[in-house]
């Protein structure tokens, strides 16, 4: 994925989850649009380089809009989560996701399931079973290259544990893709200390037949790709309390 060319500043504090002042290279201090509505513990700290979209549209309310956070001084971040699915549906067609191989037809945002959900792709092709696959960010390292999901607790992300489990007893393939859209990420398990019932239901649904894929993004000069299979495990729940 081609980024456009981002503006360089630091971050003075992230607030109202939607917004955020940055302070650019130039010494002027601008107001931008955060597109993440998660917690982004350990992405939004005070000081940090990031990198922000000159959009310029007349049809926005905020001129910029943040891509990239330097997280711990050394390692880079996409904290715009609307990015995930186009990257998952690029390395899909590029053949990058050998799970994922075989599908001639991708579909987004598509309605399924008994709770009024859309699925973030589906691949379909004749011959096999449809292809549901759930698209999640994940930006929040913990340390020693464990990254874990979610940042934030979340009922709408059970819901779709739920749907994938029902689609995966119907007879159909039900993938939840992990997009590690953080640099210092080399494993992926469930955030067990921030959201216990998520953690719960993700290790049951992998035991329904639900399948998890985890890959990091690759950062490069003005690109994104997908590209390293991480390891992925249920976790324990050692940290909760």
């Amino acid at each position: 994925m081609k980024l456009p060319d981002l503006l360089e500043g630091r971050l003075i504090r992230r607030y109202k989850r939607f917004l955020a002042d940055v302070r650019l290279t130039d010494g002027s201090e601008v107001i931008a649009h955060c597109p993440n509505t998660g917690s982004m513990k350990n992405c939004a700290e005070p000081g940090s380089r990031v990198w922000l979209q000159d959009v310029n549209s007349p049809k926005r309310k905020l001129r910029y809009r943040w891509e990239l956070v330097e997280v711990e001084g050394r390692y880079l971040a996409c904290i715009n989560t609307a990015r995930a699915n186009d990257l998952v549906r690029e390395a899909i067609i590029a053949e990058r996701i050998e799970a994922l191989n075989g599908y001639s037809t991708i579909q987004s945002e598509r309605p399924y399931g008994n709770e009024g959900s859309r699925i973030d792709l589906l691949l379909t092709e004749p011959g096999l079973p449809d292809c549901f696959v759930e698209v999640k960010n994940v930006t929040l390292r913990i340390g020693d290259g464990l990254g874990t999901f979610p940042d934030a607790v979340t009922d709408r992300g059970r819901k779709h544990l739920r749907e994938l489990t029902a689609v995966v007893k119907g007879g159909g393939r039900g993938v939840l893709f992990f997009n590690v859209a953080h640099s210092g990420i080399q494993r992926v398990e469930p955030a067990w200390d921030i959201d216990p019932a998520y953690a719960e239901a993700l290790v049951e649904e992998v035991e329904a037949g639900v399948e998890v894929l985890a890959y990091q993004v690759e950062f490069a000069p003005g690109q994104l790709n997908l590209r390293h299979l991480l390891p992925f495990r249920p976790g324990t729940p050692f940290l909760c309390t």
